[in-house]
């Protein structure tokens, strides 16, 4: 049986009480956003416009702060907008390096590595689910390695500004373009910050998903809580409600 929690009125749709709203302006976005990724994918491989691409491939990118802002000022966070927008981040991110690794424009390990990061986090969040029920939030090292790999994927999209190239590897490491001394575009200079919050993330949320399960396992009866489907309660207005209370006498 699953325990309800009471929470005020005024505080569903919050960062910590999402509704379960489908049809909200900052989801609407987030879907748009993934439309206009398969569009640039296509102009862009099919090389029918580089530049038109890249307004396009800005213009998604623009908007992943943009839907987050609007959720959290309306009060219109949603459960699906939580599991949409990351999805959808990730969707941006896999078009943009596919587009240049396609076009023999970014070295492939970047790409191999963004994919096993995400392919190692989406089975870590698969085993967490089974003891924890309740999606993980996301960190701000994640919300720092997106931005930079937009970023710098846009600048390499855009092949500008060419920058000299840093003396740091030997210089037949052509794999490190940029680090090995010959010029290169200054946003694979971004891409490479951003793999590195890639990996910091990785090991954040290795170190969050370890102690929602070794909590989860210590207080089983946490996890009991549906909190899907809270009890919606009007606030007193001759006292202050409290934000949220479990009610252990209703279930399901």
């Amino acid at each position: 049986m699953r325990l309800k929690r009471k929470i005020r009125k005024e505080l569903i749709g919050t960062s910590d009480y999402p509704s379960n709203k489908v049809f909200t302006v900052s989801n609407f976005i987030t879907g748009s956003r993934l439309i206009l990724t398969l569009v640039f994918l296509f102009l862009f491989v099919t090389d029918v416009n580089r530049y038109v691409a890249l307004v396009i491939y800005a213009i998604a990118a623009c908007t992943d702060w943009l839907d987050g802002q609007i959720a959290r000022m309306t009060k219109t966070v949603s459960w699906l907008g939580k599991l949409m927008d990351p999805l959808v981040d990730r969707a941006l991110l896999f078009t943009g390096v596919l587009g240049l690794v396609i076009r023999s424009e970014l070295p492939v390990w970047i790409c191999i590595l963004i994919i096993a990061r995400d392919a190692y986090l989406a089975l870590g969040n698969f085993i967490v689910h089974h003891f924890h029920r309740r999606p993980i939030d996301v960190v701000y090292t994640g919300k720092a390695a997106t931005a930079l790999l937009m970023a710098g994927f846009t600048l390499m999209l855009l092949g500008k500004p060419i920058v000299e190239g840093l003396d740091v590897l030997p210089a037949d490491a052509a794999g490190f373009p940029g680090l090995n001394g010959e010029d290169a575009p200054f946003g694979i200079f971004l891409v490479y910050l951003g793999s590195v919050f890639s990996i910091l993330t990785a090991l954040v949320y290795t170190a969050k998903g370890v102690l929602l399960v070794k909590r989860s396992q210590e207080h089983p009866e946490d996890e009991e809580e549906d909190f899907l489907n809270p009890e919606i309660v009007e606030s007193d207005d001759d006292g202050p409600v409290a934000e949220g209370f479990r009610d252990s006498s209703e279930v399901e």
